[in-house]
């Protein structure tokens, strides 16, 4: 402790002991560099120097990397409020490995507050000018000594996460460590009740923050507040002032971890330099993935399922299910068709429910709706129904399904069979618009090379090289997305020889096939592909295909009509004919009171020029009454 005097007050200081620790010193200097250590050191260096009431200031666990530290904020503050008169350390690199930073510190704060700094171990002394002359160039080597250290623990970490040990310690909720081994992660059967729960939901269609809502109001304790609150992390410094409010983005990353199969994912980010405060995400395929390594909470086929499930919006702005939304495709285009529900027509009944009565419930082509928007031409409707494509996707299912339970060993050769030749011809496309888009991701490489060169040169604008560049990557990145998938599902039909059994397995979780429930579309169908509607015979006929997942296309076996379903038949022809021809009659009669409508509106007074002059109403003239259009 020292007094001083200003401006006729006293004025108490004090000498601050500062102590650091990282687990990265403790790992190469072991207990010389303990925190206890360190202290019974600078607690004697005080006493025997005539350094009274020392106050120590410690951050245990923070590296020398950088200066955000809470002890060390906490002593800047008191030396900036004029509390601290001296500041005691084992050596420099306790202060610091960031030369820049520690030589600030060291040579310019401390002497603009006058305050003397001592580090022990290197001989220094700010009262002592030639003590401190040598200090730049410990700084230095403290610093490359950092460098080494980080190239030296990245090594280890990087060896470490190749050969299948998890690089992270603490277990993500659902799980906890065992108690007999830290390495190991052992189910927490509350927490993985709720993690089957968000699966389970997930599968049938109810989005993330849906979940996330219902999750809350059901007053069920958030992950990081549950883990914190049973002592399996300690993690103090989080907000837990809400701790039931789940958040959406949560749930889509509770989905979407391979850890809950059983899986350790080892390397999802990285720090490209060692005085990097923040970790960037590293891209999936660089992701090193090890299969089996802990109790899974959810099979592989159910995480894969979910995976499905995310991919597509499964409800409707209106809240309402729209379980085939983002598996339905059109022929022509090879787009998404949107769902849509228009005013007019009758109930719809969906799942075991009639609602939307009064809507309209169909599928159309993006490309074209998104033409008529920019009023251009693009593609056409290829509208369908949606309970048609829900009655032909159930029959679809029902089909294949009693085909595996009656001839599972006839189903299974006769699907590896069509799955070889369907994967060779998908296989020969996918390839050839591969090597079709790397070909354009070249020229574009090329074409932003010279747009750069012209814009150097002075040819071509800032503001037109900022427009046409942007244009070019938005296209690359377009192109680099669509390399990905197609070269994952070239992959994809490389490495699985099992699709046949994968479906069986299918079929055998599914007893009820009464209707279609969105579990089934997400387990059974891949894709949907829906060609324009064609008129035969005066009937409108249009060509579905459904894709189921592991088979792929599958067609319905033909059977003979029964002779009542013949009958039915005719009967819905004639049906149909005869509707055909009311509308042809109503249509001609409309479109003959039209023209007599429009032959009297020219007859009439009202059409004479302007310039005759008007007569006044006679009142005892009853007025005519005008025509009203009805709408059809």
């Amino acid at each position: 402790m020292m007094n001083n005097r200003q401006n006729g007050k006293e004025i108490t200081k004090y000498t601050a002991l500062y102590s650091r620790l990282s687990r990265e010193d403790l790992a190469i200097d072991g207990d010389s560099v303990s925190i206890q250590h360190q202290k019974t050191m600078l607690e004697k260096y005080a006493t025997e120097n005539g350094f009274s009431d020392p106050i120590h200031f410690v951050d245990d666990g923070f590296s020398g990397g950088n200066f955000d530290r809470p002890e060390w904020k906490k002593m800047i503050a008191e030396i900036e409020n004029g509390n601290i008169s001296t500041v005691i350390s084992k050596d420099m690199s306790r202060v610091g490995r960031d030369y820049l930073q520690t030589g600030f510190y060291t040579e310019v704060f401390f002497r603009e507050k006058g305050v003397r700094f001592i580090a022990i171990g290197n001989n220094i002394d700010s009262n002592n000018r030639s003590s401190s002359e040598f200090a730049p160039f410990l700084n230095i080597m403290n610093e490359m000594f950092l460098k080494d250290t980080s190239r030296k623990i990245k090594a280890s970490h990087k060896a470490r996460g190749m050969s299948g040990k998890r690089l992270t310690f603490a277990p993500i909720y659902g799980y906890k460590l065992d108690p007999t081994d830290k390495n190991k992660w052992v189910i927490d059967p509350e927490a993985a009740a709720v993690v089957k729960r968000i699966y389970h939901l997930t599968i049938q269609g109810i989005g993330p923050y849906a979940i996330a809502r219902q999750l809350s109001e059901e007053k069920i304790a958030r992950p990081s507040y549950y883990m914190y609150d049973r002592g399996i992390v300690n993690w103090k410094n989080r907000d837990h002032s809400d701790p039931f409010v789940w958040n959406g983005r949560s749930v889509i990353q509770m989905v979407e971890k391979p850890e809950y199969k059983g899986d350790t994912v080892n390397f999802r980010s990285d720090k490209e330099h060692y005085k990097d405060k923040q970790s960037k995400k590293n891209a999936k395929e660089d992701w090193v993935i090890f299969e089996g390594t802990h109790p899974a909470i959810v099979d592989a086929e159910t995480w894969e399922t979910a995976q499905r499930c995310r991919k597509v919006r499964r409800v409707s702005s209106t809240g309402e299910p729209n379980p085939l939304t983002g598996l339905v495709f059109c022929a022509d285009c090879g787009q998404k068709l949107y769902n849509r529900r228009d005013i007019g027509g009758k109930a719809i009944s969906q799942f075991g429910k009639e609602y939307n009565k009064g809507l309209q419930d169909y599928y159309h082509c993006s490309t074209h709706n998104t033409a008529l928007r920019k009023f251009r031409t693009g593609c056409s409707a290829h509208r369908i129904q949606t309970h048609v494509l829900r009655e032909l996707a159930l029959e679809v299912i029902k089909s294949a399904s009693k085909f595996v339970k009656e001839d599972e060993d006839n189903f299974v050769r006769q699907m590896r069979e069509t799955s070889a030749i369907q994967q060779e011809q998908t296989l020969k496309s996918h390839k050839k618009r591969l090597a079709k888009e790397q070909r354009r991701i070249t020229e574009l490489n090329t074409l932003i090379k010279r747009l750069y060169e012209d814009n150097v040169s002075g040819k071509l604008s800032d503001k037109r090289f900022e427009l046409l560049s942007q244009e070019y990557e938005d296209e690359q990145s377009v192109l680099e997305q669509s390399i990905s998938e197609l070269q994952a599902e070239i992959d994809s039909f490389n490495e699985d020889s099992n699709r046949a059994d994968k479906f069986i397995e299918i079929v055998k979780r599914h007893t009820d096939f009464s209707e279609l429930t969105p579990k089934m579309i997400t387990e059974y169908i891949d894709k949907i592909i829906v060609y324009e509607a064609e008129r035969i015979d005066g009937e409108r006929m249009q060509k579905v295909e459904i894709y189921l997942n592991f088979v792929g296309k599958f067609d319905i076996p033909y059977t003979e009509p029964t002779p009542e379903e013949l009958q039915a038949e005719e009967r819905r022809k004639k049906h149909n004919a005869i509707n055909r021809e009311r509308q042809r009659r109503y249509t001609a009669r409309k479109k003959e009171e039209m023209a007599q409508a429009k032959l009297e509106a020219e007859k009439s007074p009202a059409t004479k020029t302007k310039s005759a002059k008007p007569q006044a109403p006679n009142p005892k003239q009853p007025k005519r009454q005008s025509s009203k259009n009805v709408a059809v």
